[in-house]
């Protein structure tokens, strides 16, 4: 290792992580702030010549493609401290909270109110997607084998499954529904009312990444596979995407639902999956504080693009 990477992996491990990601976000939201217009409007003259599976599966190739480049610090960066991965994983949970309440549910209810009507109906709709789309992942997480990050191993057949492989199969659990929503959103609003949340899981994905890339590390991959296992893992957010866009653009009606089922199923991830792996080491305070300003930089990138 370079004495410029043991300088970089000191740096970092020595509690910069909410700095450096303070100063990101700052940098990101101003970049946005500059770029909002044009691109938004960049996006909404693509979107007049592009159906919505194409814009689907463009959007999540490139939320797929930032989990990839999340994971490239690995090589050369191969032991960031415990207490900066639960910053990272908090900032990701975070980030997926704001989306899904600014992205998902409040539109969800707005499309609900429109389709069924004010009142009760649209809240019940977008209440039992909720609940639908929880429970999916749910029973993923009980039948599929897998691995968390500190909880270990769980899941049909888990015992007789390579540890590499249960890592990879955890992986594909947290991407699925973010695919889903960015297909849903696209399929069903636009590509330009989809933009801030394509931007937000692009964002979230980053960092998971990298946590990702460390762990298949620790597995015993070397950094290049483990590399390259975290970019092939965001390959199944473009699945989701089609299938998302597919059904919402062939039946409008069902926008709430899909819209209000991806957020299900992403709230059941933060909770079940992201929230308690980062606090189980005695960093909830890193991770707490991470997650709220992912959940401050989503809010501000969904206000900005939105």
């Amino acid at each position: 290792m370079t004495s410029a990477a043991i300088s970089a992996r000191r740096w970092l491990d020595q509690g910069s992580t909410l700095t450096v990601l303070g100063v990101a976000s700052a940098m990101l939201l101003l970049a946005a702030l500059q770029l909002a217009p044009s691109t938004i409007e960049a996006v909404s003259g693509a979107a007049r010549s592009t159906g919505p599976l194409t814009l689907a599966l463009f959007a999540t190739l490139a939320t797929a493609a930032a989990t990839g480049f999340g994971g490239l610090p690995v090589l050369f960066l191969q032991d960031i401290s415990q207490r900066n991965q639960d910053t990272l994983l908090g900032f990701g949970a975070g980030v997926m909270l704001a989306a899904s309440c600014f992205s998902l549910i409040l539109p969800a209810l707005e499309s609900g109110a429109t389709i069924y009507g004010e009142g009760v109906t649209a809240g019940l709709v977008v209440g039992t997607a909720l609940a639908l789309g929880a429970a999916a992942l749910l029973a993923a997480d009980r039948w599929l084998p897998h691995e968390h990050f500190i909880k270990g191993r769980e899941g049909g057949g888990a015992r007789h499954t390579s540890r590499i492989w249960l890592f990879v199969l955890a992986i594909t659990l947290h991407n699925v529904p973010e695919g889903l929503a960015v297909g849903v959103a696209i399929g069903g609003e636009g590509a330009a009312s989809a933009l801030p949340l394509a931007v937000g899981i692009g964002l979230q994905n980053i960092p998971e990444g990298l946590v990702v890339a460390l762990a298949l590390v620790t597995a015993g991959l070397t950094p290049a596979r483990a590399a390259l296992v975290a970019l092939g893992s965001g390959l199944v957010e473009p699945l989701g995407g089609l299938f998302g866009a597919g059904v919402v653009a062939l039946a409008q009606p069902l926008l709430p639902w899909g819209l209000a089922f991806s957020a299900g199923a992403m709230l059941f991830v933060v909770s079940h999956e992201i929230i308690p792996e980062s606090h189980r080491k005695g960093h909830e305070t890193f991770a707490s504080a991470g997650l709220v300003l992912g959940f401050i930089t989503m809010m501000m990138f969904d206000t900005m693009l939105g």
